[in-house]
């Protein structure tokens, strides 16, 4: 009996120094955002006549302070924008990020735009702030659309 409330007493101790250090711990929470488009003229630049890429897959790859590597996957909607998000302790927070997009859906728009390969950047921003990513750009098949001036 009394072995059993030894056990009972140091298992409710262990509990609560868990129970503290985990609290201590504080939170990081950082997101990267950005947007795929469709260039329609091929001329470099976005214009009223080109459009938002939906369903564009981007990838996220993001080193931590502790060196982990975590690898993230996006999908545009409708408006063509992406995210990532992410929250975990303070000193596993992103250290440096790669943001490059993979594929486009879009039966016209599948050629990437020279230097839309890929957005390398260090994340030393504080908890709650949103990186957002210059636009990913692929170029429409025929560039030679009525839609351009």
């Amino acid at each position: 009996m009394e072995s059993q409330k030894r056990k009972l007493v140091m298992g409710l101790f262990v509990f609560v120094l868990t129970s503290l250090f985990l609290s201590n711990v504080e939170a990081w929470t950082g997101e990267i955002r950005g947007r795929v488009v469709c260039d329609v003229c091929g001329d470099s630049s976005i214009g009223p006549e080109d459009h938002v890429l939906e369903g564009a897959e981007v990838a996220v790859l993001c080193i931590t302070k502790s060196g982990e590597v975590l690898n993230y996957q996006a999908f545009t909607d409708a408006k063509g924008k992406y995210a990532v998000a992410e929250t975990m302790p303070e000193s596993d927070r992103w250290d440096a990020c790669l943001a490059r997009p993979i594929s486009s859906f879009h039966e016209h728009c599948t050629r990437l735009r020279e230097g839309s390969a890929g957005v390398k950047f260090t994340y030393n921003h504080p908890s709650g702030y949103i990186h957002t990513i210059r636009p990913f750009v692929y170029r429409h098949a025929s560039s030679e659309s009525t839609y351009c001036i």
